[in-house]
């Protein structure tokens, strides 16, 4: 099975949803209801632990709603058999906006994306042949199959389309931030202090209103002997991109620590002090770590309070994306 080849897209699902949204003739109708289907497909199947070799681990294990889909138990992931990895879980937010996933850039598909956590060693630890009988097995993935596909057949790009229609409809746009953005609150003033030092010193990495951007950049943290990790130059080889991870976003800053690729840091005052310590940043830092320069504890304290707005108020706690297996 050639796991590139399928006709259904994530980019496809949210096309057809906003078309079915702006008529209501029958056939919208139904283009609706399947996109619905669709996510609650891939809703129930991030949330099932039969996808992992031992069932004991889902996606949502590690991609926790109240920590904004990040993971706030472990600086870094850990999956079947105890087994731990060797990178910080990243959040799950507004992924429709990113070109390209995980900390190196290692897929530009969000449902091909899927692949590696279901058959990485250290997280889910099975295999797609394995994933696929588990599933197609199941009464309740039959019925959303005879729901969604005239074969009424499960395969795996089917599987992998799910996951992207759910992972895919994870949305944060309700913070304060976003309140004042909308003229309907006014900052205090150490937030608005803090948000004028953020756009001077963090804008050009973290882009409003995304806060992230699809780029790669090394922000100087020095080598974990321990677990060295050379970021996105594991996937291009290009020496330029040695120690450049992801731009992650800092929307839901405040709840998806522990921080950084590695998950080194657990504070966001422990972020700041680094950032704002010139004398921390190894050689190949990018040259917007090094302007930044000294930060003194008002101007950190002032940025942390401006960060603090990013905070989704709906998030975490929107029926949505809720474990659809919790009572």
């Amino acid at each position: 099975m050639r796991i590139a080849s399928w006709s259904i897209t994530i980019a496809g699902v949210l096309v057809a949803a906003l078309l079915a949204q702006s008529s209501l003739s029958t056939q919208d109708v139904d283009a609706v209801r399947k996109v619905d289907s669709l996510r609650e497909f891939g809703r129930y199947l991030f949330y099932d632990p039969e996808l992992s070799a031992d069932s004991s681990t889902s996606c949502g294990t590690c991609h926790q709603q109240f920590a904004a889909f990040a993971h706030v138990d472990h600086a870094v992931s850990h999956g079947v058999y105890g087994r731990i990895g060797t990178r910080n879980v990243p959040a799950l937010q507004n992924l429709h906006q990113q070109t390209s996933f995980m900390w190196d850039g290692a897929f530009e598909n969000l449902a091909m994306q899927s692949v590696n956590p279901l058959t990485g060693h250290a997280e889910m630890g099975s295999s797609l042949p394995e994933v696929l009988r588990r599933i197609a097995a199941s009464p309740r993935y039959q019925q959303f199959a005879a729901a969604l596909y005239a074969d009424k057949k499960i395969t795996i790009p089917r599987i992998l389309d799910a996951l992207a229609a759910f992972t895919g409809s994870i949305t944060s746009t309700s913070s304060r931030y976003d309140a004042m953005r909308d003229g309907k609150i006014m900052f205090a003033e150490h937030e608005q202090r803090g948000l004028a030092l953020f756009r001077k010193l963090c804008a050009g990495c973290h882009t409003e209103p995304t806060f992230m951007s699809n780029a790669y950049t090394s922000n100087g943290l020095p080598l974990d002997t321990l677990m060295p990790d050379v970021g996105r130059y594991r996937v291009t080889q290009q020496e330029e991109d040695r120690y450049r991870f992801r731009v992650p976003s800092l929307r839901n800053v405040a709840i998806t620590y522990p921080y950084m690729h590695d998950g080194r840091f657990r504070r966001l005052r422990d972020v700041l002090e680094y950032y704002g310590t010139p004398s921390m940043h190894a050689a190949y830092a990018d040259q917007r770590i090094s302007d930044i320069g000294t930060l003194n504890d008002s101007q950190r304290k002032d940025i942390i309070a401006f960060l603090l707005t990013l905070t989704d108020t709906l998030l975490p706690r929107d029926l949505r994306y809720r474990d659809p297996h919790l009572p």
